[in-house]
C-alpha cells in the first residue's frame, strides 16, 4: 500500500495580508491545498491519503473532500502543537488505516507545496521499495554556506549540495517507530522528518524533483506559484 500524508496544520503568520490560513487561499478558485492533494488523488500508485488539518477547519475540509471528488481522502485529522507533531498525527491515521500491511509506503508532503509532478511521486515510491527512504530534493543552483556568528565557516562543494524538499518519504513503520523514539525522548519539534530520521541513524537517498515546487508559506511565495501554475497551464513550462 502507498499511502500520502499531506499535512496543513499551520495557521499561515507569515501570509500576514490574509485571515485565511495559507493552505486554503485560492489559485483560479481553487484552496491550494487541493491543488496539491489531486496530484495524489490523481496518481495510479496512491491508495489512500490522510490530510492532517487545522481542527477549525476541518469541516472545510470535508466540503472540499465531496466539492473536487477526492475519494482517496480516507482520513482528516487535526494538526498538533508542532509540525513534527502534526505529521505524526497523521501518521498514526495511516497506522490504522493500513497498518497491518508491513511495505506500507507513506509519502509525506506539505499542504502548502502544490507544485509536484506524478514523476516526483513514483520516483519516492519505487526509491523506498528500493532503498528504504526518499528524500526529494532540488540541485543547489547557488552557493551554500556554513555560519557561525555571522561568520563563514564552511563553504559545501554545489556539485554535493542539494535543498530538501518534499515528499519524504518511507516506509511506515520505519518512520512511526522513529517518531515514537523522538517523542519519548521530548524531542517533538524535529524541522522535518529528513532531519528526524538522520537523527536516529537512517540511511536516506534522494530524488531528484522540480525545483520550482515551492513552498507557498507568504505572500511572495503565494505570487510565484500564481505564475508557474499559469506558466504550466498554458505549456509554458513542464
Amino acid at each position: 500500500m502507498n499511502v500520502a500524508v499531506i499535512f496543513a496544520g499551520g495557521s499561515g503568520t507569515r501570509m500576514t495580508n490574509s485571515d485565511i490560513p495559507k493552505q486554503f487561499l485560492l489559485v483560479h478558485g481553487k484552496p491550494i491545498i487541493v491543488h496539491t492533494i489531486e496530484h495524489f488523488q490523481k496518481h495510479e500508485m496512491i491508495d489512500g491519503i490522510v490530510v492532517v488539518c487545522l481542527e477549525g477547519w476541518i469541516d472545510y475540509m470535508k466540503d472540499m473532500k465531496l466539492r473536487y471528488n477526492l475519494d482517496k481522502i480516507k482520513d482528516i485529522v487535526p494538526g498538533g502543537a508542532t509540525g513534527q507533531m502534526s505529521i505524526f498525527k497523521g501518521l498514526e491515521a495511516a497506522e490504522r488505516l493500513y497498518g497491518k500491511d508491513e511495505d506500507t509506503v507513506v509519502l509525506i508532503h506539505d499542504g502548502v507545496r502544490p507544485l509536484i509532478k506524478a514523476e516526483t511521486i513514483s520516483d519516492n515510491i519505487a526509491a523506498v521499495k528500493k532503498y528504504g527512504s526518499a528524500i526529494t530534493c532540488s540541485p543547489a543552483g547557488e552557493t551554500v554556506v556554513i555560519f557561525e556568528d555571522d561568520l563563514v565557516t564552511a563553504v559545501p562543494d554545489r556539485e554535493k549540495s542539494r535543498f530538501a524538499k518534499a515528499p519524504q518519504s518511507f516506509y511506515l513503520k520505519d518512520i512511526l517507530s522513529a517518531e515514537r523514539r523522538s517523542i519519548s525522548e521530548g524531542k517533538t519539534n524535529m524541522i522535518d522528518s529528513c532531519t528526524l530520521m538522520k537523527n536516529y541513524g537512517y540511511e536516506l537517498h534522494t530524488v531528484i524533483g522540480p525545483d520550482y515546487n515551492i513552498k507557498v508559506t507568504t505572500p511572495k511565495d503565494f505570487i510565484i506559484f500564481r505564475a508557474i501554475y499559469d506558466a504550466i497551464e498554458n505549456k509554458q513550462l513542464d
